[in-house]
């Protein structure tokens, strides 16, 4: 049976493992937005190289955080830390895989110019870069309003997909040679959108955490 010293071991190392895959998603959506926005194969080509990384973290999220339930059989919020670590490891690793498809946007586009400045795309990576942070500095501090606070950034994101969008069909409307990189450029936009949503989903788990109650912050 595992004592309360290797029990609050454990919980140490899922709330590093979070911070830790925290950290690594923010740093692959700078960097996959920078190849974006240069062109840069070989930067994208990296995002892509590390993502194995961030699932090697999840998988030892799993398995600390089974191998805890099993031994000490928790309850109450001892539970749903561990529970809440399942669930953001998953969003995280989502928001990994959300990077490298704009890595492999930027493989398509490879040999092209961009068709238009890139001003509002790079502005919701900004701003889903900065609900990362604070989603897991929410986890950290189990600070609610800071949780709460992740829909009001949605909102600003879904606003700013909406307007990319209408661009980029006006572009393809006025030149038919604009259609697939518009296209490409507009899964873009839907990556960060649904990256943003992944930010909420972990301000949930964390109101979760704290109160035992889940609430639906994408509404």
């Amino acid at each position: 049976m595992t004592t309360r010293r290797e029990f609050d071991q454990g919980l140490e190392k899922l709330h590093n493992l979070i911070i830790e895959m925290g950290s690594f998603v923010e740093g692959a959506l700078v960097n996959a937005m920078s190849a974006l926005g240069n062109l840069d194969v070989e930067r994208a080509k990296q995002v892509i190289a590390q993502d194995p990384n961030l699932n090697q973290m999840e998988e030892k999220i799993t398995e600390i955080g089974s191998k805890l339930i099993a031994t000490q059989q928790p309850v109450a919020k001892d539970l749903r830390r561990i529970l809440s670590s399942f669930k953001i490891a998953s969003d995280l690793e989502r928001m990994g895989d959300l990077s490298v498809d704009i890595a492999k946007v930027v493989l398509r586009l490879d040999g092209q110019e961009l068709i238009k400045p890139l001003i509002d795309l790079p502005r919701m990576a900004e701003i889903v870069q900065q609900m990362t942070y604070e989603s897991i500095q929410s986890f950290v501090q189990e600070n609610v309003d800071l949780a709460y606070k992740m829909a009001k950034d949605d909102d600003q994101v879904d606003a700013l997909y909406g307007q990319i969008t209408r661009e980029l069909y006006a572009l393809m409307m006025e030149n038919p040679r604009n259609i697939t990189q518009s296209s490409l450029l507009s899964f873009v936009g839907r990556y960060l959108e649904r990256y943003g949503d992944h930010a909420t989903n972990i301000g949930e788990s964390v109101v979760y955490l704290v109160t035992g109650n889940r609430p639906d912050l994408n509404v």
